[in-house]
């Protein structure tokens, strides 16, 4: 179905991720709202609204939702894609890391989708896509606070999904595994030799999956667009994990 008018919100729009998804959505006739604290990028759709904040910060999200509003009346679907990691041991982890990851990754979607639920029902309806993780169903040293934030996600996500169905906004969730993007490769270090260099840590990545591969941003991206289709009308509080098959294999093997 042609998806021209239709506007998209995207957090975390300047990262591997969320480009592809700025890309794959506006390919597909969507208006792109982007929001990153980093800078808009070269490349983001001329017809599109780019926000440069902070979405860990509450009151950002007041003023984000205030310019999305003066830009479009309604909204189509939300993606909460934006993302902090912090990549230490749990006792080594202060608290004030462990709110900086919480603040980004979990109350921005509470606050974020709290805003923009006005926007989706004024269209008669629409989707919320979360961002999680694999490290929500299975996880790894060194990563507790991500861990975490992703699985409160996956739990909250089931939540919105059904307070929200009165007013046909469907929610769920997409579970990446390992993607070749700038967090990934900027968390290398954690449990890896210092001299061991980034082609070495992917291709011991790709070694764990089944397919034998890390994925692209737009594999990850593709499934966030479905997951936001009215193709997948009948989904909702569901998180599909896309992982190559790495959480499918026994540790033990």
């Amino acid at each position: 179905m042609s998806q021209k008018n239709k506007t998209v919100l995207i957090t975390g729009a300047a990262g591997g991720v969320g480009r592809a998804a700025v890309a794959y959505f506006n390919q597909r006739g969507f208006q792109v709202i982007g929001v990153d604290r980093l800078p808009c990028f070269d490349g983001f759709p001329q017809n599109g609204l780019y926000i440069q904040s902070d979405i860990s910060v509450p009151e950002n999200l007041e003023l984000i939702y205030e310019r999305a509003r003066q830009f479009t009346p309604t909204l189509d679907v939300l993606v909460n894609n934006a993302a902090f990691q912090v990549t230490k041991p749990l006792l080594e982890t202060t608290v004030e890391e462990w709110d900086a990851v919480m603040g980004s990754n979990l109350r921005s979607i509470f606050l974020g989708a709290k805003l923009a639920h006005p926007l989706l029902k004024a269209e008669g309806g629409g989707s919320i896509v979360n961002v999680s993780s694999v490290h929500a169903v299975a996880t790894s040293a060194n990563i507790a606070a991500y861990a975490a934030s992703k699985g409160g996600l996956l739990a909250l996500t089931r939540a919105m999904a059904i307070e929200f169905a009165p007013d046909n906004i469907r929610v769920n969730a997409v579970l990446p595994g390992a993607v070749d993007t700038p967090m990934l490769r900027a968390g290398f270090h954690r449990g890896c030799a210092d001299e061991t260099t980034e082609e070495e840590q992917l291709a011991a990545l790709a070694a764990r999956t089944v397919n034998g591969r890390v994925a692209e941003p737009e594999e990850i991206a593709s499934v966030i667009y479905f997951m936001g289709d009215p193709a997948s009308s009948f989904i909702t509080g569901q998180g599909l994990v896309v992982d190559g098959g790495a959480t499918c294999r026994l540790s033990t093997e």
